[in-house]
């Protein structure tokens, strides 16, 4: 696993998970732009199945909604909006997304965002042994239980992978 140079954040997304006494780990790594999780993934030596991506999306109303799915899946949003009530979902332009979570695109967690936003998770992310989600930077992840993401996070379940 390769390290970064610089020191880790003290993130929104980790001072939550600090102040909620979660037992977590800092993953550091050499952030590429438009890399994704197969880089994140790489780079630290996990599966790319296990790496969860933050998505900011919004509804037709243009509600902020945010989506946690593997890194290896993608969301079908037809799905998506048929199981939580909307007509359609779509993924933020990337300037709107960091307004809503308070991060940039490429280091957005969920936890400790800006706004308060439902959050839907793919099912099977809760059946991992351990997850790795952003930590509020840009290469930067924190490997966490899935049912300690799940205690903190609140989310509904969805069932809307693409593989």
């Amino acid at each position: 696993m390769k390290k970064s140079k610089q020191k880790n954040p003290t993130s929104a997304a980790v001072r939550m998970l600090r102040q909620a006494g979660v037992d977590y780990s800092e993953h550091p790594y050499n952030y590429e732009e438009k890399g994704g999780t197969a880089v994140s993934a790489r780079e630290l030596g996990v599966p790319e199945h296990a790496v969860v991506k933050t998505l900011v999306m919004e509804d037709e109303k243009r509600n902020p909604l945010i989506v946690l799915m593997h890194g290896d899946r993608q969301v079908s949003t037809k799905n998506l909006a048929r199981q939580i009530g909307c007509k359609s979902v779509q993924a933020c332009a990337p300037e709107v997304a960091d307004r809503h979570s308070g991060y940039k695109v490429g280091g957005t967690s969920p936890l400790g965002t800006r706004k308060s936003m439902p959050i839907y998770m793919e099912a099977s992310v809760a059946e991992l042994d351990k997850i790795y989600l952003n930590g509020g930077a840009r290469g930067f992840l924190v490997g966490i239980a899935p049912a300690d993401a799940i205690e903190l996070l609140s989310p509904t379940m969805v069932e809307v992978a693409i593989e």
